[in-house]
């Protein structure tokens, strides 16, 4: 879905200082960095920026275009906490609520303590530690517990399993922190959406559909690419597939570092042909720029959008305000700092604009993708920006640098 660019200079930016991204962006391009990049830009409802660089198929020689499809990784996460935050605002559930109420195989969980052996939870694990990465859960790739290496044989890694299938399998596993004691990114989004499915008494994509997709227009995302779509899917690039058996973040990190950037197929991982198997809370919606910019100018509108009311305004903020005490603070993943943020319920909130090492305001949100997708919100300036690439492990930081010079457009 094409965007018309509005009058930037009616919502306060400067469009020559604006116009820098482009330069910026061709020359991730130019070097080899990225094959292809979209980038949007949008104040106070606005969009004022537009651009699409280099190839969505390098060796193909296809373009990127307006109209290319990502695999969005990790920006699932904000969507799927959305739309069971729509299920909170009906009294369906509460944050405060143990997870085991909702799925019994949890009920049984244990910890695993330091010195191996497995005990009970201090306290139950809530809907909102889901959400917050506070569960104890974590992640196969991060490599920094014995539980990320018991889960390499899980079925959350399989993408012929469905949801409840997996998330059951999940539950047989211990957690590698007692819920509440340590922020550690996780799994537990995917246990969320299963929440959902049970709550709500629908499949994950189903409701997806019905309280964000369809409402806010957003046409080309879902857990599956159509057939006369496919050919809108952009190319992969990067380091290893961080889904397969194995794969590390720290061994990531180490393609990176090397030079390692090759095209990489992630058709087992992340099948485009399996939309209503491959349903995940913490991965596997593939979208469009167009469509992202549709569900973050929502979120920065306060729940409105093109005169709807998605969601309750005070609903966003409780999900925008930090829920990471300072004694786990600073965030880390894999060992890499997050500098200056707390995190909410799916998303990263600014506490700190110092801190975080890029122009912004406190109370910005977003998150990003495995992928090397990635948006925020600033509500204070009414900013909304997105960086779209298929880079897997991309340790750049184009996001950064994108960030200064659309900070720098704003009079």
């Amino acid at each position: 879905m094409s965007i018309a660019l509005g009058d930037a200079k009616s919502v306060g930016v400067d469009a020559k200082r604006l116009g820098r991204l482009d330069a910026l962006m061709q020359g991730y391009i130019d070097r080899g960095v990225y094959a292809g990049i979209a980038t949007m830009v949008a104040r106070r409802g606005t969009v004022v920026q537009a651009g699409i660089y280099g190839w969505s198929d390098r060796e193909a020689g296809t373009p990127m275009a307006a109209d290319t499809i990502f695999r969005l990784y990790s920006m699932t996460k904000p969507i799927v906490c959305t739309a069971l935050m729509t299920l909170v605002e009906e009294g369906r559930l509460t944050l405060a609520d143990p997870v085991a109420k909702y799925l019994p195989a949890f009920a049984a969980v244990k910890v695993r303590a330091d010195d191996g052996n497995l005990v009970a939870p201090a306290r139950p694990m809530t809907v909102g530690d889901l959400m917050a990465h506070t569960s104890g859960l974590t992640y196969h790739f991060l490599g920094d517990s014995p539980v990320s290496e018991m889960y390499k044989d899980a079925l959350i890694l399989r993408a012929d399993v469905p949801l409840s299938e997996a998330i059951d399998d999940l539950a047989r596993f211990p957690l590698a922190a007692h819920p509440g004691s340590r922020w550690i990114y996780s799994l537990g989004i995917d246990v969320a959406a299963r929440v959902v499915e049970v709550v709500s008494g629908q499949p994950l994509g189903d409701l997806l559909n019905e309280r964000l997709f369809e409402p806010l227009g957003m046409l080309d995302t879902g857990f599956g690419v159509a057939d006369d779509a496919r050919g809108r899917l952009a190319a992969m690039y990067g380091r290893p597939d961080l889904f397969r058996a194995g794969v590390t973040s720290p061994s990531c990190l180490a393609a990176w570092a090397e030079g390692e950037n090759r095209r990489v197929d992630v058709s087992r991982t992340y099948p485009s042909d399996q939309a209503r198997l491959f349903q995940r809370g913490g991965h596997s919606l593939f979208g469009t720029t167009g469509d992202y910019f549709r569900f973050a100018q929502m979120l920065c509108n306060s729940g409105i959008f093109e005169g709807r009311r998605v969601i309750g305004r005070k609903t966003l903020a409780l999900m925008h305000a930090n829920r990471i005490p300072a004694s786990l603070l600073p965030l880390e993943i894999g060992g890499l700092p997050l500098s200056g943020y707390g995190f909410g319920l799916g998303s990263r909130v600014a506490l700190d604009v110092a801190a975080t090492a890029a122009p912004g305001s406190i109370g910005e949100f977003g998150w990003a993708g495995a992928a090397k997708t990635h948006y925020w919100v600033d509500p204070e300036e009414e900013v909304v920006g997105l960086f779209m690439t298929q880079s897997l492990m991309s340790f750049d930081a184009p996001e950064l640098a994108m960030r200064a010079v659309v900070y720098a457009a704003l009079e």
